[in-house]
């Protein structure tokens, strides 16, 4: 497969969730979607966009969601334009079984969503999960920075993802460039840290010139391509690489080959 991009930060539903779910989130967020949230949806957005294979990243809101969830991504990756994550919830009584389950039907990481999930990213209860993950070599993906859905106080600002790498042991990102509306703390915590960055939802929500000296401090092998759809879409958000003026090579890093990489993809 000739690779032009990898979109490292989507979601999608099944088909008989996505029309609630998406009109759910897009009200309490109060965002208008891009897609209408299903898998058939993503993927026409992928092919508008030169998109050639998407994370999708779903989360388990509560303990009982676990188990559905992550059948849900097994199926996504029957199809190979797909790389779904699983998701555990911090006080599922068999989060750590679960995380057994995650790898042995070979999805390759996990999400989590502080906000949703109610949980501080660096709290003390989160180290078995943790110690967990960096045994089985899950890469795990954290929604950072405030959201829109929510009002502060945030549970993954820069200050408890700087924490909650001391406990991890695996391949970290730390989603929407480090944190929704969070770049300067970002900037002084995050930059020069063993943790990636996806460049998620940033079209017309970040300031541009902030995610220029990110990249000067952080680099670029560090930065994975996201878009967070179905709330943004592949042709919005490659602007923001766009703008940043970089060199091919390092585009090139940023929207496929630092992912390549991290999945163990052979392009």
């Amino acid at each position: 497969m000739n690779i032009h991009k990898i979109d490292f930060h989507t979601h999608c539903f099944p088909d008989k969730l996505a029309a609630r779910a998406i009109e759910a989130l897009g009200a309490c967020a109060g965002l208008v979607p891009v897609s209408d949230g299903t898998a058939d949806g993503l993927l026409n957005q992928m092919n508008e966009g030169g998109v050639d294979i998407a994370v999708v990243l779903g989360i388990a809101t509560n303990a009982h969601q676990q188990k559905s969830v992550n059948d849900f991504a097994a199926e996504l990756n029957k199809n190979p334009h797909f790389v779904a994550f699983g998701s555990v919830h911090p006080d599922a009584h068999d989060a750590i079984d679960e995380l057994e389950r995650i790898k042995d039907m070979g999805l390759l990481g996990v999400k989590f969503h502080p906000e949703y999930q109610k949980f501080y990213v660096d709290d003390d209860k989160m180290r078995p999960i943790y110690k967990k993950i960096s045994q089985l070599e899950l890469i795990t993906v954290f929604h950072a920075g405030a959201d829109y859905g929510f009002l502060p106080p945030y549970h993954c600002l820069p200050m408890h993802m700087e924490n909650a790498l001391k406990m991890l042991d695996t391949k970290v990102i730390a989603a929407h460039w480090g944190g929704v509306m969070m770049q300067e703390e970002v900037y002084k915590r995050l930059c020069g840290l063993p943790v990636y960055f996806d460049t998620s939802f940033s079209y017309g929500t970040t300031c541009l010139q902030m995610l220029k000296k990110i990249v000067q401090k952080h680099g670029t092998d560090k930065l994975l391509f996201g878009t967070d759809s179905p709330w943004h879409g592949p042709e919005e958000e490659s602007r923001v690489i766009e703008f940043l003026e970089l060199s091919e090579e390092e585009k090139e890093k940023i929207y496929y080959k630092n992912a390549a990489k991290l999945l163990k993809l052979d392009i």
